[in-house]
């Protein structure tokens, strides 16, 4: 089927220093930028100074970055950095669907690959800034990214490495590295133990949590907040699935938004489901990102039901091969985008 521009996610390549990437992607992305960052209340702006005191502390290429992706489009590199903190703003986030991650290894795959496979559900309005980016840094592996402007939701790299994952609501939020800026250092990485220890990282504010799988076979989900974290690993059949509340019997005390818990529930034992299905295949996780089983709560969310969230994109990864298939909007109805590591 031929793809139309209209209805696909734009793919953008950036290559340089991190200065330079972030010049590129601020001014491809000018427009989602700036109408976030000139949105910043000045209370949020004034609170956001210690957060970025740590940040341009222990990750001072990150700041580089941000400052780049400023310039770029326009704005102030302190609002752009207030941008992205969302634990100085939890209410504006609408936790009604958010996101849904499936993933399956060996014995449970058919060709005994690593397969992860994501919803991203946000506010209906922001589908339009939606966009995939390639990015080369020297010394970092190739990233593909998908995410709005330079905030990344999910990542793959040239090493092996795939992020995904979804929002909690830990009540431990602190003064640290913002956990949608610490996922930039994540996707860098080349190895699981390297990803898990930058999402831990001791300085963070707070956490989501994320899904990391590597072409080696290892699959790990990090339930974490801003003090503490568990790890969860995939079943016996080799798989895995996580939406938006805690499931660790170490972190449930950490859980903030009992009422978003249990709809994300309904979300998490669909995803079960699927996952005890027979041989595990492509075409079985497009369909599960597909399911619209118990709407409102369905895996694939539409702006329906007074709710405003909805599934903005999507992605089906072979891990193992590193061949990701994207697209914009609702798995049940989108065009497929391929990329693959060369």
């Amino acid at each position: 089927m031929a793809t139309s521009a209209a209805h696909t996610l734009p793919l953008l390549r950036v290559e340089g220093s991190h200065y330079e990437v972030g010049l590129q992607i601020g001014a491809a992305t000018a427009a989602a930028v700036a109408s976030r960052a000139e949105a910043v209340p000045e209370g949020v702006l004034a609170a956001a100074q210690p957060y970025l005191a740590v940040t341009r502390r222990e990750l001072p290429w990150l700041w580089e970055e941000l400052c780049g992706v400023a310039e770029g489009a326009g704005v102030a590199p302190e609002r752009v950095f207030a941008a992205s903190i969302e634990e100085l703003d939890e209410d504006i986030y609408d936790r009604d669907g958010r996101c849904s991650d499936l993933a399956a290894g060996p014995p449970a795959t058919a060709d005994g690959h690593i397969w992860i496979a994501h919803n991203n559900d946000l506010p209906a309005a922001t589908e339009d800034d939606v966009v995939a980016i390639e990015w080369r840094v020297p010394g970092d592996p190739t990233v593909l990214t998908i995410g709005i402007g330079p905030w990344i939701s999910v990542g793959f790299n040239s090493a092996g490495l795939a992020l995904t994952g979804n929002e909690l609501a830990p009540n431990d939020n602190r003064v640290g590295i913002p956990r949608l800026l610490g996922v930039r250092d994540q996707v860098r990485r080349t190895t699981v133990e390297g990803a898990v220890g930058a999402a831990l990282h001791p300085h963070r504010a707070s956490s989501y949590n994320t899904v990391f799988c590597h072409r080696d076979g290892e699959i790990v989900s990090v339930e974490g907040s801003a003090t503490d974290c568990e790890l969860l690993r995939p079943d016996k059949r080799g798989t895995l699935a996580h939406t938006n509340h805690y499931v660790g019997s170490r972190m449930k005390r950490y859980e903030a938004d009992v009422a978003g818990a249990r709809r994300s529930a309904v979300r998490y034992r669909r995803a079960l489901r699927w996952l005890a299905e027979g041989e595990i295949t492509r075409t079985t996780l497009r369909a599960a990102l597909s399911d619209h089983s118990d709407a409102p709560e369905s895996i694939c969310r539409h702006s329906q039901h007074g709710s405003n969230s909805k599934t903005v994109f999507w992605c089906v990864a072979d891990v193992t091969v590193g061949e990701i298939t994207f697209g914009r909007g609702n798995p049940c109805d989108s065009e497929e985008q391929l990329y693959v590591f060369a």
